[in-house]
C-alpha cells in the first residue's frame, strides 16, 4: 500500500528542463503562447519559425525578456516558409546549426480562408490544405532524425520519448464555419491532420516519438478575430461558451507543457480539445447559424 503512494520525482513531472523545442508559426498567437510556456517550464532552446524574419526576431526579443527562464535559456529565430519543402529544409538546416537533437516539435503553422461555397477558389483550398496538412507531414518527416536523437538520449518510449504536438482545431472534430465566409478547406484540413497525427503516432512510436494533437476553440488571435466578429463579437461568443469565456494563453500553455513533459509521456495518438466544452454545445461551431 505504501508503495502505491510513491511517485517518481513528482516535482519534475511537468518540467522541461534542458529540452530543445521547435515551434512553427511561433511568432504570434497560439504558437507564441506555447513557446513562452516551453521556455518558462525549463526548455534550454526554443526555435521560433514563421515566414517573416522580422516577426521571428520580435517574438524572440519578447521571449528572451521573460523573467522566469532558466539560466542560459534562449529563444532563437529561424525564419522559414514551412508551406514548401524547401522552406522546411531551410528550417532544419538552421536548427542543426545550434543542436543535434530536437525534444519537442510543435507543428503549429497554419492558415485559413473564408469564402462562400459557390465561389470558393480552388487555389485557396489548395493553399490551406498544403500548409495545414502536407507541410505538417513534411516537417515531421524531415525532423524525425533529430527527434530520434532525442529519444535515444532520453531512453525512447520506455524512458523519455521525443514529442510531436500538432495544432489542429475543433473545426476538425465538429462543424466549422459555413455560409458567406465558409472555411471548408480549413475544416477539412484540420480533420485530415488529426488523422495524420494518429497514423504517425503508431508509425513513430517504435522510434521513441509520440505524436498528439491539440484542438483549440475560439482564442482571440489574428486568425480568429474575423470569425469572432461575424459571430457577434468576442463578448457574445464568450457568453455562449459553457465556461462563459474564450480561451486564454494559459489554457494552451498548460496543455502543451503537459504533453511535452514527463507527465504526458504515455499519451500517444490523442487529440485534446481546448474549447471549454463548446464542441458539445449544439450549434456552437456553426458560425453561420448566428449571422
Amino acid at each position: 500500500m505504501a508503495t502505491d503512494a510513491q511517485l517518481k520525482d513528482f516535482p519534475s513531472l511537468f518540467s522541461l528542463k534542458g529540452k530543445v523545442a521547435v515551434v512553427t508559426g511561433g511568432s504570434r498567437g497560439l504558437g507564441l503562447h506555447a513557446a513562452s510556456a516551453f521556455l518558462q517550464a525549463g526548455a534550454s532552446k526554443v526555435f521560433i519559425s514563421s515566414r517573416k524574419a522580422a516577426a521571428c526576431e520580435e517574438a524572440c526579443k519578447a521571449l528572451n525578456a521573460l523573467p522566469h527562464r532558466a539560466p542560459g535559456a534562449i529563444a532563437i529565430p529561424a525564419p522559414a516558409d514551412s508551406a514548401t519543402l524547401a522552406g522546411v529544409e531551410s528550417l532544419l538546416a538552421q536548427v542543426k546549426e545550434h543542436t543535434d537533437r530536437v525534444d519537442i516539435l510543435f507543428a503549429n503553422a497554419g492558415a485559413t480562408w473564408g469564402e462562400a461555397f459557390d465561389t470558393h477558389p480552388d487555389s485557396a483550398f489548395a493553399k490551406v490544405m498544403d500548409l495545414n496538412v502536407k507541410a505538417v507531414f513534411n516537417t515531421i518527416r524531415l525532423f524525425t532524425p533529430l527527434l530520434e536523437a532525442s529519444a535515444a538520449r532520453g531512453g525512447g518510449g520506455a524512458g523519455d520519448p521525443a514529442r510531436v504536438i500538432i495544432t489542429a482545431s475543433v473545426a476538425g472534430l465538429g462543424i466549422g464555419t459555413l455560409g458567406p465566409q465558409g472555411t471548408y478547406g480549413y475544416s477539412a484540413s484540420k480533420a485530415a491532420v488529426i488523422h495524420l497525427g494518429r497514423n504517425l503516432a503508431l508509425e513513430l512510436a517504435g522510434r521513441g516519438i509520440t505524436v498528439n494533437s491539440i484542438a483549440p476553440g475560439f482564442f482571440p488571435s489574428r486568425m480568429s478575430n474575423g470569425l469572432l466578429g461575424m459571430a457577434g463579437g468576442a463578448d457574445r461568443v464568450a457568453k455562449g461558451n459553457p465556461m462563459g469565456r474564450l480561451g486564454r494563453p494559459e489554457d494552451i500553455a498548460g496543455v502543451v507543457v503537459y504533453l511535452a513533459s514527463r507527465a504526458g509521456s504515455h499519451v500517444n495518438g490523442e487529440v485534446i480539445a481546448i474549447d471549454g466544452g463548446a464542441l458539445w454545445q449544439r450549434g456552437e461551431l456553426n458560425v453561420s447559424a448566428k449571422l
